[in-house]
């Protein structure tokens, strides 16, 4: 079977010889739960964004879903990372004047989704998110934990190939990660595949397989 992202020997050098990836090769398959764990200015902002398909490598070789990237125009790639992969970040990215169901119909709207369909499968997707009663609140409205599923709703609406979360508990307190942690891992139980970013080791020891980065190499994987 095809891998859903598959990175070989990956390098991204910056003005200067920066080497912030330096020979990384990462491979995920379909309904793996991966965290990927490192401090601060240890690679994994840069490899996230080549798992996103956000950058492009200096060497080395990018697939998702079979399609080298380095293959596609910047359009055919924006076009296939709208398809199949979903994003969640730190500080969730929601636009403060729509509802909690615009901001996930924006979602399919990268994604070439038409209009008519939009608005049911947003609900759908904040429905499996438990915010069925939060359709038209807006950002200001709901608390950092429902904002936080909101974004997850925008990432799975299409029900993408790869959800890729850069340190989703990060804003949260105690108790609301480890709400939102537990819900991401159910999304990856119903098959979504999940990597997770995180410098926070806790949350790394609870997804199955764990990738360790540190100055640009990846130096340990558990759960193999």
């Amino acid at each position: 079977m095809t891998p859903v992202l598959e990175i070989v020997d990956a390098v991204k050098e910056y003005t200067g010889g920066v080497r912030a990836l330096d020979g990384v090769s990462l491979t995920l398959h379909a309904g793996e739960a991966v965290a990927i764990v490192g401090p601060s200015g240890s690679g994994k902002s840069t490899l996230l964004n080549l798992l996103g398909t956000l950058d492009r490598p200096s060497s080395g070789t990018v697939m998702l879903d079979g399609h080298d990237i380095s293959a596609l125009s910047d359009r055919q790639l924006s076009a296939l990372r709208g398809r199949r992969i979903g994003f969640v970040f730190q500080q969730f990215h929601l636009a403060d004047g729509m509802t909690a169901l615009d901001n996930v119909s924006t979602g399919l709207l990268y994604a070439g989704t038409p209009r008519k369909w939009r608005a049911a499968m947003a609900a759908e997707a904040l429905e499996r998110v438990g915010l069925s009663h939060r359709l038209k609140h807006r950002p200001h409205e709901l608390s950092g934990g429902e904002r936080q599923r909101v974004a997850i709703a925008r990432a799975v609406v299409n029900r993408p190939a790869l959800m890729l979360a850069d340190e989703p508990t990060g804003a949260l307190d105690t108790a609301t990660g480890r709400a939102v942690l537990d819900l991401l891992l159910d999304l990856n139980r119903d098959g979504t595949t999940l990597a997770v970013i995180t410098h926070d080791r806790e949350v790394a020891a609870r997804l199955p397989r764990q990738v360790e980065i540190r100055d640009g190499r990846i130096q340990a994987e558990v759960g193999v």
